[in-house]
């Protein structure tokens, strides 16, 4: 029998997902130092997948009860950018069909740039219906962050098509026609939170890359708004912009309104 090299034996395994595998029983007899590094690697590959797939079917328990109480159509929905002194709020209303499964999903803040991204364009493309929402800095001075972030998910519940029939919303508590149900920490424990939570992250940074083209200075790009300090420095240096939360500090007491 023809003894192959180590890449070959690393293109085969990629493929197989049984422990019991012919050819995985095969090669654990294979002494080459490669070959058994191989193996450990693919084992290790192995368990993270079925953690990831154990973690997505616990953060699928919300939707998995619901759902057996009759609701078909469960929409997520999270906001993001409460904390940033610059850039709107934005919320999004997500739903997933029965059948979704993305392993690795997650709270937004918890996944690389790199994976939000990917993730972002399989909920678009799998999700029944998906809407995002913005609120400007002029009306979050109005209003108060916490009102206006309400109101974007409102908003964004309101643009479903088609509507959901339950809600499963982070944390807050909206006055809505459906029924719901608030989780605390919901983007790290429901799935249709969880792709919510992205979808608002996503759509939210790239508007503050394309706002960073017009205000170079305050490195909205890296920073989406936050007070890191080198945005401080710019604001102390250059002032505000039309896209900064007047009503909050350090920006209120610098601007004294």
């Amino acid at each position: 029998m023809k003894v192959q090299t180590i890449a070959e034996v690393a293109r085969q395994l990629a493929n197989i997902k049984d422990e019991q595998d012919p050819f995985l029983i095969q090669i654990l007899q294979d002494e080459r130092k490669g070959v058994q590094q191989i193996i450990q690697k693919w084992r290790k590959q192995i368990a993270e997948e079925q953690r990831l797939k154990e973690k997505f079917l616990e953060m699928n328990t919300y939707e998995t009860k619901w759902r057996s109480n009759g609701f078909e159509l469960i929409a997520g929905v999270d906001e993001v950018g409460r904390g940033p002194l610059a850039g709107p709020v934005a919320a999004a209303a997500v739903i997933l069909p029965a059948d979704f499964f993305l392993a690795g999903i997650d709270d937004s803040k918890k996944l690389s740039e790199k994976k939000r991204l990917e993730y972002d364009a399989i909920i678009r493309r799998e999700a029944l219906a998906f809407s995002v929402s913005m609120i400007d800095a002029n009306e979050i001075d109005e209003i108060n962050i916490y009102e206006a972030a309400k109101k974007a998910m409102k908003a964004a519940i309101a643009s479903l098509q088609p509507k959901p029939d339950f809600l499963l919303i982070d944390a807050m508590k909206l006055e809505i026609p459906y029924a719901s149900e608030s989780i605390i920490k919901g983007d790290a424990k429901s799935i249709s939170i969880a792709a919510a939570s992205i979808i608002a992250k996503v759509a939210r940074d790239k508007l503050m890359k394309e706002i960073s083209l017009e205000y170079p200075r305050y490195h909205f790009q890296q920073n989406m708004g936050y007070g890191t300090k080198e945005h401080l420095n710019a604001i102390q240096q250059y002032g505000i912009t039309p896209y900064h939360r007047k009503s909050f500090a350090p920006i209120k007491d610098i601007i004294k309104i």
